[in-house]
């Protein structure tokens, strides 16, 4: 894909040249081949900026090919959905064309795209986004008309991409790629993960996005990664556009198939570890990712009723199979696709509980901000909690066995 790296003259004048006379290539029989229309194709996409400013899915749809319902059906979707969540600052700017042109006049192009969700989003997103496009001929002219936004094989975001079901409250936006019934269950969840966190962070401004495409390759398709990688997570915390940065929106995306799967407990744990994620700005923080990860579970799990052998069953079956580990699990224990990932995950879980239990929930909370804002870890320890490193990991080591010992004579 053609990024950002083309200079903005080069692509006013390659505008400009290309909307007066479109070049074409002379096929063997003496007819042109069909070519790409970009400055058709950027009056397109304004055209699409101003329906979406205005509200207005009728304009949207006309930017279809005419006969085409489907592609109407997509771009009035993309208006409502706009509308929907409450989406301001959405500009639709054409970059280059992506690939060739088919015999039917049927293209791609690279259309640098912003959006931001007002009231919750404290900046906007901005992505990449790969539109179909198609040049048709009509009574009224040639144009370029608009058959998808989001296409395959690029960074797709869930309002340009789906149909969605939204809910908006003043504390949360949910968005849902599926049917009602799908919205109620999901608004729940975020809606009973709020004061799960605010029962430990009482302080935190930010408020909740859920998004949930309709199917795990749509979650892969949302954060621009290869179809598969996000197979086996329930749900991720991250920006919307990809990038993560200070003061940037931060939302919660589901993998429905996953989360699908989970017993109400278990889907309750998932969307409040993230929403705990998402309200502290954890993706930003400085802290090991030990921390990060288990100080979620620790807010998710603090007041589920379970016994330490069922909220931490893959790490009492890992240590009595292959003993207890050295260290406190690192990335390569914690990242995508890790082996025994679960486990680890309780690993952590386990090191922020004994956290907790050695300096208090207050500590654990102070321990987890400075260290997450850069402080040292190791000094944190000794001042925040009263342990050294080493002290934690033996009472962390400690925890283990004795969940190991629990879980044999269960």
């Amino acid at each position: 894909m053609v990024g950002l790296s083309l200079s903005l003259l080069l692509v006013v004048v390659g505008l400009a040249w290309r909307a007066l006379d479109d070049p074409y290539v002379a096929t063997p029989g003496g007819s042109a081949a069909p070519t790409a229309r970009p400055g058709q194709a950027a009056l397109a996409l304004a055209d699409l900026e101003a329906a979406i400013e205005r509200g207005d899915a009728a304009a949207a749809a006309a930017l279809a090919p005419s006969g085409d319902a489907d592609a109407a059906d997509r771009l009035r979707a993309v208006v409502e959905n706009a509308e929907d969540l409450g989406l301001e600052g959405v500009t639709l700017r054409y970059v280059d064309q992506d690939g060739g042109t088919d015999p039917t006049g049927a293209w791609q192009a690279v259309v640098d795209v912003t959006w931001q969700i007002a009231g919750f989003d404290p900046a906007p997103a901005r992505s990449e986004v790969l539109f179909a496009l198609r040049n048709v001929t009509e009574p009224t002219g040639d144009r370029v008309a608009v058959t998808a936004a989001g296409a395959a094989g690029g960074r797709a975001p869930l309002w340009l991409s789906d149909d969605l079901r939204v809910r908006r409250t003043d504390s949360r936006v949910v968005a849902v790629a599926g049917s009602q019934r799908d919205l109620a269950r999901y608004d729940r969840l975020a809606r009973l993960a709020l004061p799960v966190v605010r029962e430990v962070l009482p302080e935190v401004e930010r408020r909740l996005v859920v998004e949930v495409p309709r199917t795990a390759a749509g979650l892969d398709a949302a954060l621009d990664a290869d179809e598969g990688t996000y197979a086996d997570i329930a749900a991720v915390t991250t920006s919307p556009d990809g990038e993560v940065r200070e003061a940037g929106p931060l939302h919660v995306l589901v993998n429905p198939s996953e989360m699908g799967r989970l017993k109400q407990v278990g889907a309750q744990v998932v969307m409040s570890h993230e929403a705990a994620h998402a309200l502290s700005d954890a993706p930003m923080s400085r802290a090991p990712l030990w921390l990060v990860e288990g100080f979620a579970d620790y807010v998710a799990l603090r007041d589920v009723d379970l016994p330490d052998t069922e909220v931490a069953a893959q790490l009492a079956d890992q240590v009595q199979e292959n003993g207890l580990p050295d260290d406190l699990p690192g990335p390569a224990e914690l990242g995508v696709g890790a082996p025994y990932l679960g486990a680890s995950y309780e690993a952590a879980w386990l090191a922020t509980r004994e956290l907790a239990r050695a300096g208090g929930e207050d500590a654990l909370v102070e321990l987890y901000r400075s260290v997450g804002a850069g402080d040292d870890l190791d000094a944190a320890l000794r001042d925040v909690v009263g342990l050294s490193r080493d002290e934690l990991v033996a009472r962390w080591r400690d925890a283990m066995r004795s969940l190991a010992e629990q879980a044999d004579a269960a």
